[in-house]
C-alpha cells in the first residue's frame, strides 16, 4: 500500500497542504504493487501488477494526502452512468433512488459518503463533471494537458484529462494546488502567468473586471433551467452593467456530441482494439455495443470528425474574445433513477455528451458548482474558462459563493 513518503527521494519538497485528507483513487491509476482493472476483471487477469504509481497520486501522497484505496470505475471509463455488472451496484448516497454518474463513480461516492475527501477521477468525455453534478460536489475536468496522464490507463488520449471532486471548494482549490504546475497557468483575462497573489493561493479575482457569457440555448433546454436562471439573474446583479450577456452556442448545429463520439470512439479502438480482438473479455451489453461501433469508424469519419472539431474550436475561441467566463449547464438536470430502462439512458448519455463535448472537444478547464437540488436531487452549473485558467477558475468560484 502505497503510503505519504513514496518516491520521497524524488521530490525536493513536502508539505503538509493535504494532511489527513482521505484519497480515494479511480482504479485507472497506476499505484506500484496494487493491481489496476479498469473496471474490468478480464483487464485485471492479463495486465501486470504496476511498478510505478502515477505522478498525481504521489503529489498528492507527499501533500499529506492519506491513501484510502482504490474505487470503481464503469468498465475501461467508457460511460457516463457509474454502473458496472461485475460489482455491487453502487449507491448514489445523497440522492440513493438516482444514479450515481461515472465513469469516476466510485470516487465520487467515496467522497459523498465522507469515505474520502478526495475523489480522484479521469475526465474524458464528462467523466469527473457527471458525477460530481449528479452527487452535490464540487469536480474540476483541468486543461488537457495541464495534467499529466502518464502511469495509468488511458482512454482517448486526445481527450483524456485528469480531475478530481470535493465536498467542498476549499479543498478541491488545496489539491488543484498541490497538482497543477502554476508556471502552465493564465489568468481568466488571458494574461500570461499569474500574479504573485494568485500564485501563492489567494484570491485575486475581481468580478467588476470580468466578462460572462452565458449559454442561454442550453439553459433552456435543462430541467433545472429557472434555478439557473435566477441564479445568473443575481449575478448580474454583483457585477459591473454590461458584463454578464448571452452568448449564441448551440450544440446541436455545431455537432458536438457526435463529433466528440467518433473521435473519443477512433481513439478507444486503437488503444484497445487488438485487446479486445484477443482476449473477447466479458463486458457489459451497451459498452461492448459501443465497442463493436467504435472499429467500424473509417478514416474519412475521424477526417470529417476532425474538421467538425476545428469549427467547434475556432467557434469557441471566437466567443472567448469577447468573453472571460463560458457559463454552461454540467447536465441536463439530477441523474436519471436507478430504474430507467436503456433507452432511457442511451437518451441520457447522447443528451449528456451534448454538454460535455464542448470543453472536451477544445481541450478547456471546466468547474462545476454544485448549487441547486430538484426533486431531492443535486444538479448545479459550470463555469468554462481559457486554457490554463484553471486555477482561476477557482479563484472566481470563490468570489461566486460569497
Amino acid at each position: 500500500m502505497p503510503t505519504n513518503n513514496a518516491n520521497a527521494n524524488n521530490v525536493t519538497s513536502q508539505s503538509d497542504t493535504l494532511a489527513n485528507l482521505g484519497l480515494a483513487v479511480k482504479d485507472l491509476f497506476h499505484v506500484a504493487g496494487l493491481p489496476t482493472a479498469a473496471g474490468n476483471p478480464d483487464w485485471l487477469a492479463t495486465h501486470t501488477l504496476p511498478t510505478q504509481t502515477n505522478s498525481t497520486v504521489e503529489k498528492l501522497l507527499l501533500a499529506g494526502a492519506v491513501f484510502k484505496g482504490k474505487t470503481i470505475t464503469d468498465e475501461m471509463a467508457y460511460s457516463l452512468h457509474g454502473q458496472n455488472k461485475h460489482y455491487a451496484p453502487l449507491v448514489n448516497p445523497v440522492a440513493p433512488a438516482h444514479i450515481a454518474g461515472g465513469s469516476s463513480s466510485g470516487s465520487a461516492v467515496a467522497v459523498s459518503a465522507h469515505l474520502a475527501d478526495i475523489g480522484l477521477g479521469t475526465d474524458t468525455g464528462g467523466s469527473i463533471r457527471v458525477p460530481a453534478s449528479y452527487q452535490g460536489l464540487w469536480g474540476l475536468r483541468t486543461t488537457h494537458g495541464a495534467v499529466p496522464c502518464d502511469n495509468m490507463v488511458a482512454l482517448a488520449p486526445s481527450f483524456d484529462t485528469v480531475g478530481w471532486m470535493t465536498r467542498d471548494l476549499d479543498t478541491l482549490i488545496k489539491v488543484s494546488q498541490v497538482v497543477i504546475d502554476k508556471q502552465t497557468q493564465t489568468s481568466l483575462t488571458g494574461q500570461a502567468g499569474l500574479t504573485l497573489q494568485q500564485q501563492h493561493g489567494e484570491n485575486n479575482t475581481d468580478l467588476a473586471t470580468l466578462k460572462f457569457g452565458v449559454a442561454k440555448q442550453l439553459f433552456h433546454s435543462v430541467a433545472h433551467a429557472s434555478q439557473c436562471f435566477k441564479w445568473i439573474e443575481q449575478l448580474s446583479k454583483r457585477t459591473a452593467q454590461n458584463t454578464v450577456n448571452p452568448v449564441a452556442l448551440d450544440a446541436e448545429e455545431l455537432q458536438t456530441a457526435a463529433t466528440f463520439r467518433i473521435l473519443q470512439g477512433a481513439e478507444i479502438w486503437q488503444q484497445h482494439g487488438s485487446w479486445i480482438s484477443e482476449q473477447k473479455p466479458d463486458i457489459a451489453d451497451d459498452i461492448m455495443l459501443r465497442l463493436n461501433w467504435c472499429k467500424t469508424i473509417t478514416q474519412e469519419d475521424i477526417h470529417q470528425a476532425k474538421q467538425q472539431q476545428q469549427v467547434v474550436i475556432d467557434y469557441i475561441n471566437a466567443l472567448f474574445n469577447d468573453i472571460d467566463v463560458l457559463v454552461i449547464p454540467t447536465t441536463p438536470g439530477v441523474a436519471p433513477r436507478c430504474d430507467a430502462d436503456e433507452t432511457t439512458l442511451a437518451n441520457d448519455r447522447n443528451t449528456l455528451l451534448a454538454l460535455t463535448a464542448i470543453a472536451g472537444l477544445a481541450g478547456l478547464p471546466q468547474l462545476h458548482l454544485p448549487l441547486f437540488t430538484l426533486h431531492n436531487a443535486p444538479c448545479g452549473l459550470s463555469i468554462v474558462g481559457k486554457k490554463g485558467s484553471d486555477l482561476a477558475l477557482l479563484s472566481l468560484a470563490q468570489e461566486l459563493v460569497k
